[in-house]
């Protein structure tokens, strides 16, 4: 066809395999710490703690104190909101085996807790309202063929909010 290119599949790439081969080296050269570990940190810290702590950096000891030349385990340093520094401080044994069960060998032996704000400030949408009149009617009649109720309940939320009327 005349006028358009065609690119190639073969070896493509997303762009976050791109920039985590970009950023990864220099988080470890100036934080020690990987892309891997922070976009995972939600998992690896569980539900009492992903949303109010956030790794900053590794500190690796400097000199090899048995001289094998072996890796030795780091100091991981946490920043954690308020008064929930305590209460990670009694679960830090276990988040511990969870970071070097990600890491897969024991990469930090002790965990260096720094309190301050980690929230990014997001604004969750609040859940729109119930669709009425016609706008309800259309929406039911366009779900009509799905079986699944799963995805039934998923194109509803979608549909309730693209069918809302704009506020302005």
């Amino acid at each position: 066809m005349a006028g358009e290119m065609a690119y190639p599949r073969k070896g493509a790439r997303q762009i976050a395999e791109l920039a985590n081969g970009i950023i990864d080296p220099v988080l470890a050269r100036r934080a020690g710490i990987s892309t891997a570990l922070l976009g995972s940190w939600d998992e690896i810290a569980g539900a009492d703690f992903a949303d109010c702590t956030r790794p900053e950096k590794i500190s690796w000891p400097r000199n090899d104190p048995y001289g094998d030349g072996g890796h030795q385990p780091g100091v991981l340093t946490i920043a954690c909101e308020g008064a929930r520094a305590l209460f990670l401080t009694h679960a830090q044994g276990e988040l511990i085996a969870r970071i070097n069960g990600f890491f897969g060998f024991p990469a930090v032996r002790q965990i260096r807790i720094v309190q301050k704000p980690v929230s990014v400030s997001v604004r969750h949408p609040r859940k729109p309202s119930p669709l009425k009149g016609e706008a309800a009617k259309r929406l039911e009649t366009m779900m009509d063929g799905i079986e699944s109720e799963a995805l039934k309940k998923a194109v509803a939320r979608l549909g309730t909010a693209v069918l809302q009327k704009k506020r302005g």
